[in-house]
């Protein structure tokens, strides 16, 4: 598969903590430059980004991260803040909590909570596979897919391991029609994205693969 192809499938990250504004506008610059599907950025920079850079970038941004154990009505109150200070699509964690304990209900109502905020725009919903069963992520498959959520992604990159090539596959194989796969944590090269892409995954939460890019061009 083409680099550039592959360039199109990436959301391109920053979520440091430290993260300054000269960062994000460079990540904006390059996500640009090659072409990425957008960029995830912290919640605070939304307002900035699209002003910096208009229509012209699909703009993604993080909501209850990383734990996901805020309240519903706090994710929604995150939510309405960044559609309306214009994001595209939103990045939402799980309380792992309530899928552990049994309490899938609390999780589907809360995806669906924030899916009817998002309209039209788009909703990911991280599960963070490295702390779940098999038997925890097929059921978050068939949660997400009833609550209407367009994507369900691996991971937030701050657990204790990011995407796997298996996870990527489980999903694909349980979760319902139209809904996409994101890879996202540890991709830190072409081979394994395409890999990821060929089990399943449409998009790819990563900064390397950028990075990458650009040292080849220096």
């Amino acid at each position: 598969m083409d680099k550039r192809e592959i360039l199109r499938k990436v959301d391109h990250t920053l979520l440091n903590p430290a993260a300054t504004w000269a960062e994000i506008q460079q990540l904006c610059d390059d996500a640009l430059t090659y072409e990425t599907a957008s960029v995830c950025i912290p919640p605070s920079y939304v307002k900035r980004v699209k002003a910096y850079v208009g229509n012209q970038l699909r703009i993604g941004t993080v909501i209850g991260f990383p734990n996901g154990y805020s309240t519903t009505s706090v994710k929604a109150f995150e939510a309405d803040d960044a559609l309306k200070k214009g994001a595209d699509e939103l990045d939402m964690v799980i309380n792992l909590g309530h899928i552990k304990g049994g309490e899938e209900s609390c999780v589907y109502n809360e995806i669906r909570t924030l899916k009817m905020l998002c309209g039209q725009r788009v909703l990911k919903v991280i599960v963070e596979t490295c702390m779940l069963t098999e038997e925890e992520k097929i059921r978050l498959c068939r949660v997400v897919t009833e609550a209407g959520a367009d994507f369900i992604k691996t991971s937030t990159g701050f657990g204790t391991a990011g995407a796997t090539f298996a996870d990527v596959e489980l999903f694909a194989k349980h979760v319902g029609p139209g809904v996409r796969i994101k890879a996202a944590g540890g991709i830190s090269s072409f081979e394994q994205a395409e890999e990821f892409i060929r089990l399943g995954a449409s998009r790819l939460g990563t900064s390397r693969l950028v990075k990458l890019m650009k040292e080849k061009a220096e």
